[in-house]
């Protein structure tokens, strides 16, 4: 299953049911799951540990060295689930300090000439579209959705079921269910991804009363906040409101434009 051009480490270890192209580069400290597939001039390096059923498209570079300055050749490491898909040109690099490590986690969908940056943590089925960066250190909760372009800070997190509109950049946690919208804002509910995701009308209009009392009041976030905490208690909004709650950046800001993102 291995392609006779292809250089494999010799104590990489490889499941005997994953396919190697042609070209492929796999160094020594790999694992390799099974049912994995790694086309052409894919390079996968570091201590990079990869669960089954992951496809790796044409010229991928998978758990090279985090683009830090302090990194020092240490012994970091990359975690990669199931599942996964990584198209074309697609980086992930390993982490920064070996009592950390960057995770991806499966069912993810990274298209082509996507990066993620060293310690960053993706949950499931989030996916990253063509181009979008993901600094060091983000975390990406599951489900959400980065689009073309887009530019994650380092440190920043991204919250469930949340989207960003293409080109637009955060440098600030981006809260859950929301869509950002240029620089730092937001402009209402991801209410696409919430009936995909199987949210019924009921807690769809339950989010959509607490974002008008923490986004559209009026109000500054932290009495927002303490006002939406007496009025909503349901495990959604939990979500949301801790999530608020334990920004450390700060979470981006209402625009003022719904966009049509409301029903």
């Amino acid at each position: 299953m291995v392609h006779p051009t292809a250089i494999v480490h010799p104590k990489a270890q490889i499941d005997s049911t994953a396919e190697i192209g042609p070209f492929a580069v796999v160094e020594e400290y790999v694992r390799l799951g099974e049912g994995c597939r790694v086309g052409p001039h894919v390079h996968l390096t570091g201590h990079t540990t990869i669960g089954p059923n992951n496809s790796f498209h044409s010229g991928c570079v998978i758990g090279d060295a985090p683009q830090d300055l302090k990194y020092q050749n240490e012994p970091t490491r990359l975690r990669i689930g199931s599942h996964n898909l990584f198209r074309e040109h697609v980086t992930v690099h390993r982490s920064n300090r070996t009592d950390e490590e960057t995770v991806i986690g499966s069912h993810n969908f990274l298209m082509a000439n996507s990066h993620v940056g060293h310690n960053a943590r993706l949950g499931d089925h989030v996916i990253l579209a063509n181009g979008a960066l993901v600094a060091g250190h983000v975390v990406v909760s599951d489900r959400a959705f980065i689009s073309g372009n887009c530019l994650v800070h380092q440190f920043v997190r991204v919250g469930t079921l949340s989207l960003m509109q293409g080109g637009s950049a955060i440098s600030k946690d981006l809260p859950p269910y929301t869509i950002a919208r240029g620089d730092n804002g937001i402009c209402g509910l991801n209410v696409i991804g919430l009936r995909r995701a199987g949210f019924t009308s009921q807690q769809r209009l339950e989010l959509k009363r607490l974002y008008r009392r923490l986004f559209r009041s009026g109000l500054n976030l932290r009495a927002a906040l303490e006002q939406a905490r007496a009025e909503f208690n349901s495990d959604i909004a939990r979500l949301l409101l801790e999530f608020v709650a334990d920004s450390k950046r700060g979470v981006c800001r209402d625009t003022g434009l719904a966009g049509g993102d409301y029903e």
